[in-house]
C-alpha cells in the first residue's frame, strides 16, 4: 500500500511539472536581437544565392537587385511582432537607397518573417537621390507612442494589421489567389496597398479596400475588400469581395464598381 501511495504521488508530481512546462514552451519570449538574427540569415541566404536581394515592388511594378547596407532599427509592438528596418541599396548604385521594414511574429518556437514592405523609396532630386517615405505608411509605424490596449475602440492601424496578416498568410512566392465571389474564377493577384483610413459599417463591422495587380499587366488593377468581425477581443476576416474591377476604355484599364456602400452608415477608424 506504501509503495503504492509513493507511486501515485510520484506520478501527480511529473503530471504537475509537465503541465507547467507546457505553457513555457508554447510562450517563448523573443527579443530584438533574436528578430535581428533572423532577418540577417534571410538576407545572407538570399546573398549567397543570388549574389543581390531581389525584391519586387509591387507599387512600382519593379524588380529590385538589393545590396545590404546595415540593419538600423528593431521595434517590437506588443502582441503584434518584431519590426526590422533594413538599408539597402540598388546594385551597382550606391546612392540609391531603399528602406525596407521586415515584419516578423512567433510560430511556435521560431520566429517567421509575415512580410516586407518598402517604408522609403529613392526619388530623384536635382543629380541626387533623396529617400522619401512611401505613402500610405506601413501601419506599424502609426502606434509609435500608443500600446495596442490602451483603446477600447479598435484603431485603424489594428484592423490594417488583420487585413495585412491575412493576406501575407495567403500568398505564395508573391502571389495572392482568390476566388471571384461573383464569378467563382480563381484569381493571380499581386498585393500592392491597403487603402486607408479603414472603415467600418455599425452591425457589419470592419472593412478595408485593397489594391491588386493583375500580374505581367500594368494598369489592371482590382479594388478588393476584406470584411472583419471582432470576437474575443480579435480581428478576423470572414469575407472577401471585389469591389471594383478593371474594365478597358479606350485602350486603358478604369476600376468600376460591382457595388456601392450606403455612405450614411460608413465610418471611418481613426
Amino acid at each position: 500500500m506504501r509503495e503504492t501511495t509513493r507511486i501515485g504521488g510520484a506520478a501527480t508530481l511529473l503530471a504537475l511539472i509537465l503541465a507547467s512546462a507546457e505553457p513555457c514552451a508554447a510562450q517563448t519570449d523573443f527579443s530584438t536581437d533574436d528578430a535581428r538574427a533572423v532577418v540577417q540569415e534571410q538576407i545572407d541566404a538570399k546573398l549567397r544565392l543570388d549574389g543581390v536581394f531581389r525584391y519586387k515592388d509591387t507599387l512600382a511594378d519593379a524588380e529590385l537587385q538589393l545590396e545590404l547596407d546595415k540593419v538600423r532599427l528593431v521595434r517590437r509592438i506588443h502582441g503584434y511582432g518584431f519590426f526590422v528596418d533594413v538599408l539597402f541599396h540598388v546594385k551597382g548604385d550606391p546612392a540609391k537607397i531603399y528602406d525596407l521594414d521586415f515584419w516578423l511574429k512567433p510560430a511556435g518556437a521560431k520566429l517567421e518573417v509575415v512580410d516586407v514592405r518598402i517604408h522609403k523609396a529613392p526619388k530623384r532630386d536635382g543629380d541626387t537621390w533623396k529617400l522619401v517615405t512611401r505613402s500610405p505608411i506601413p501601419w506599424w509605424w502609426i502606434p509609435a507612442t500608443e500600446h495596442p490596449g490602451e483603446t477600447e475602440e479598435k484603431r485603424g492601424w489594428q484592423v490594417e494589421s488583420a487585413v495585412h496578416e491575412y493576406i501575407a498568410g495567403q500568398l505564395k512566392d508573391g502571389v495572392y489567389t482568390s476566388r471571384d465571389d461573383k464569378t467563382g474564377e480563381e484569381r493571380a493577384l499581386e498585393f500592392v496597398e491597403i487603402h486607408k483610413p479603414l472603415r467600418k459599417i455599425e452591425g457589419k463591422g470592419f472593412f478595408a479596400c485593397s489594391d491588386f495587380r493583375e500580374p505581367g499587366s500594368k494598369d489592371k488593377f482590382y479594388d478588393i475588400d476584406f470584411w472583419l468581425v471582432e470576437k474575443d477581443g480579435k480581428l478576423a476576416v470572414t469575407e472577401v469581395r471585389i469591389h471594383k474591377e478593371p474594365k478597358e476604355e479606350d485602350g486603358v484599364f478604369v476600376q468600376m464598381p460591382r457595388y456601392e456602400f450606403e455612405q450614411d452608415k460608413v465610418k471611418e477608424v481613426p
